[in-house]
């Protein structure tokens, strides 16, 4: 069975993480199974919503440690890139309905989501400077816009976890439901019925301003998350992580 499961209802799109046995941890093949996912998506005009979500009790773990250290993307065009830039230039409304951890990109890549519910026990985490690493996803300039400079500096420069209620009052999350998929779905189908070119439009506009910015702001994290992951630091890191994991 594949880890990144699709399904198609009424015009929504539904890309859902299936890796529970790992708690969702991303690998390569899946970063591209959603960048592919979210391009095709893109070009459908009979798919007007794209939800994210999960199977079992976490959304993600974040990047798979063991496949990220054997495999890690040094190259241009690798599929993390891929879907960074999908999830950056995805034109339609992108939902997301998250329950348990969302860490590092389970937690960086709400930042492209234009509507996002939690449950009430999610964590969120962005542990990039516990690993030696810079963060990724646009989110040096995306969180501080949305939490202001100091609430960012304190998250980001700890890696120290945030609940679903901290998310819903810094701005992360439209809010929070004891069944995210069910209350994500509501407005999913809401907004599948509005006039497509409508909606379209209104979200283009929301983004313009930031959308060249972050752009500029993402190629310039790729380039020092690439040298970061080969420094001394980042590699003693992943390695005391891997160590713990694999205990």
């Amino acid at each position: 069975m594949s880890e990144v499961l699709t399904s198609l209802d009424e015009q929504v799109l539904t890309l859902t993480l299936n890796r529970v046995a790992k708690q969702n941890a991303i690998t390569r093949d899946m970063y591209q199974l959603l960048a592919d996912a979210l391009k095709e998506a893109n070009g459908d005009f009979g798919i007007r919503v794209v939800v994210i979500t999960h199977e079992g009790e976490h959304f993600t773990a974040g990047n798979d440690i063991f496949d990220f250290l054997n495999n890690p993307p040094h190259e241009p065009g690798s599929p993390v890139w891929n879907f960074l830039q999908e999830i950056h230039n995805f034109t339609k409304p992108l939902l997301a309905a998250v329950s348990g951890n969302a860490i590092g990109i389970g937690t960086t890549m709400l930042l492209h989501c234009d509507i996002t519910i939690a449950s009430e026990r999610t964590k969120f985490s962005m542990p990039f400077v516990n690993l030696g690493l810079v963060p990724e996803a646009g989110a040096t300039l995306l969180f501080p816009r949305l939490v202001g400079y100091q609430k960012a500096a304190q998250i980001l420069l700890t890696g120290e976890p945030f609940s679903a209620e901290q998310a819903f009052e810094m701005g992360l999350i439209a809010g929070i439901a004891e069944n995210p998929k069910d209350e994500i779905k509501k407005i999913a189908l809401k907004l599948a019925s509005q006039p497509p070119n409508a909606i379209l439009q209104t979200k283009a506009l929301l983004k313009s301003d930031l959308h060249e910015k972050v752009k500029v702001v993402m190629q310039a994290e790729g380039e020092l998350f690439l040298r970061a992951l080969e420094s001394d630091e980042a590699q003693e890191a992943f390695m005391k992580l891997a160590a713990r994991k694999g205990k």
